[in-house]
């Protein structure tokens, strides 16, 4: 397994190949247990992972506490990533709902600093862009809570070009987060590159396509009420089958090289730039170890070719979300 690190930006952050995403600890993919949740979170660093993904609103709440407990006493060998930016009321989230505000982002890093039980954050994303508050407004406040001590690195969510750039001139932006993989390459029609002029890294979330690419998956009916992929539109009715059809070919190249489809998408990932740094996510120890593994694989140029001719944009089939999420994502 490979342990050398990976550059985020030009300030200083610096992880693993592969990161771990906690989200799924807390909501959305159906129950977990927190003493397993626990226990993969404390196999993730034997094994060597350092980035560790979270968010207020993951629970909400819950998933920053739970990460907190697990890393307790061990603080100094992981960087931490959270997230505001998503309008909470009394303990929930309101719908999609954003709010950047600056008091509000620094209320949200008091409650996440507490809850982590530590007294900085290693890297502070705005969870998605909030067309109410000017870019610059929230670059200045993280520029500040960077001043202060009390965040690190300085990071965007599913941001367009334009708010990249704004807030960049600010304060520097680290690494975006957004949806990237061999399943979804909206990325690629500007963002990417803007990434690269700029020095800013990309941490790719659901880089296995929200199961697709694992080849593990069902129908959007067959899953509990809760779950999110009942209502993912790729998931459901002719998409899904259109959809498993094109994430095959993830099968046909892992049973040639003797790897798991997990394995060959995240491989495809880290083979397109150093700077990218995924976080697939789990809440099980098995997965976890074969996905860390990915890291250890190198796929050649013809693997790459054939990959990318079959998930290219246009073979799969329905938008990555709902109305909704689409409207806050900044494209």
């Amino acid at each position: 397994m490979s342990s050398s690190k990976r550059k985020l930006g030009n300030q200083g952050l610096a992880v693993g190949a592969i990161g771990l995403g906690c989200m799924p600890m807390s909501q959305s993919y159906g129950p977990a247990d927190e003493t397993e949740s626990i226990a993969v979170l404390h196999r993730a660093l034997d094994i060597g992972c350092d980035f560790f993904d979270t968010a207020e609103v993951y629970g909400p709440y819950h998933n920053e506490s739970l990460i907190g407990r697990a890393f307790k006493g061990s603080r100094t060998k992981v960087a931490v990533a959270t997230k505001f930016g998503f309008k909470l009321r009394d303990g929930k989230q309101v719908g999609a709902e954003t709010d950047s505000r600056p008091a509000t982002i620094r209320a949200a890093v008091e409650g996440s600093l507490k809850r982590l039980q530590t007294d900085y954050i290693d890297l502070l994303y705005q969870h998605r862009v909030d067309r109410a508050v000017p870019m610059e407004d929230v670059a200045g406040t993280v520029g500040e809570l960077v001043k202060e001590g009390k965040v690190r690195y300085f990071g965007l969510s599913e941001a367009g070009v334009t708010n990249i750039r704004r807030a960049h001139a600010v304060h520097p932006v680290s690494a975006l987060q957004s949806e990237y993989s061999l399943w979804e390459r909206n990325l690629e029609d500007g963002i990417i590159a803007t990434l690269r002029e700029l020095d800013i890294g990309l941490v790719p979330f659901c880089p296995l396509g929200r199961g697709f690419l694992t080849g593990a998956v069902k129908r959007a009916e067959e899953y509990p009420p809760d779950d999110y992929r009942r209502g993912d539109p790729r998931y459901q009715a002719g998409n899904f089958d259109a959809n498993v059809k094109a994430a095959s070919a993830v099968n046909v190249i892992a049973a040639t090289i003797g790897a798991t489809a997990a394995q060959v998408a995240l491989a495809w990932l880290l083979a397109k730039g150093e700077d990218i740094v995924p976080i697939p996510g789990t809440k099980r120890c098995t997965y976890l170890e074969e996905n860390m593994a990915a890291a250890s694989i190198r796929l050649d140029a013809s693997h790459m070719v054939q990959l990318d001719a079959a998930m290219r944009p246009g073979n799969v089939a329905g938008p990555r979300y709902g109305q909704q999420l689409m409207a806050i994502v900044d494209r």
